[in-house]
Order: C-alpha cells, then sequence, then structure tokens
C-alpha cells in the first residue's frame, strides 16, 4: 500500500490528497502556479504507481474554485491515467463539485467528462 501524498493549498497551488489507506482522492483550491508540469508532476507519478495495484473502487474529488489554461492539460491528463484503474478491473469514478453560481467551472467539468472514460459526475454545490 502506497503511503499517503499531501500538499497543503496555497494562493496559486491546489490542496492534494491522495490516500490509499483512507480511499480518500482530493484535489481542491486554485491551480495557479506558472509551471502546472511541475507541480502535478509528483501527483502524476503517484497516481502511475496506485494504478498498479488499486482499492476496488476510487472516488476522485475534484473542489476546484479556478484554474489556469496550463492546468487543464495537468488536469486531463490525471484523469487519462485514472482511466488505467478500470483495466485492472476495479472502479473508478470522478466528482466534479462546483459552486451552484459557477457557470465557468460547470463548463470547465462538462469539458472534461466529454474527454474522460470513466464515470464522471457533475456536482453542485452551496
Amino acid at each position: 500500500m502506497l503511503d499517503d501524498f499531501r500538499l497543503e493549498a496555497t494562493d496559486i497551488c491546489p490542496k492534494v490528497v491522495l490516500s490509499q489507506q483512507t480511499n480518500v482522492f482530493e484535489i481542491s483550491g486554485n491551480c495557479l502556479h506558472e509551471d502546472p508540469m511541475y507541480f502535478f508532476k509528483p501527483v502524476i507519478e503517484w497516481l502511475n504507481e496506485y494504478v498498479k495495484s488499486p482499492n476496488s473502487n476510487t472516488e476522485f474529488n475534484f473542489f476546484l474554485e479556478y484554474f489556469n489554461s496550463s492546468s487543464a492539460k495537468e488536469i486531463a491528463e490525471i484523469l487519462f491515467t485514472l482511466e488505467k484503474i478500470t483495466a485492472t478491473g476495479n472502479k473508478v469514478k470522478v466528482n466534479w463539485h462546483h459552486l451552484v453560481e459557477d457557470d465557468v467551472m460547470e463548463e470547465r467539468g462538462n469539458e472534461f467528462l466529454e474527454i474522460s472514460n470513466i464515470p464522471f459526475e457533475l456536482k453542485s454545490v452551496n
């Protein structure tokens, strides 16, 4: 079982919690890092290790308030990595949480839903 991976949120980087033990997978906050590939590289590396022996059910939660266009590519890479879980015979689902009044984040969630081949649910929150 993998050790937990955690990053605390900053003004420009989201909080990341990846825990195989507690089955908590979450990215929340803002993604404004000038080099998102650098920021997300250890996240994607952890997920690639997780895919080798995932939990039987994985729910990945996004609670993003904002992300810049260069972060979108890294978020897509996370989704493509999660798709590999289904090849192991296990289940994976993505929950894209957005504020009810945030049409932009809802639309961005829809864009990721369209490119993803895993169960993907948009969830409006207050």
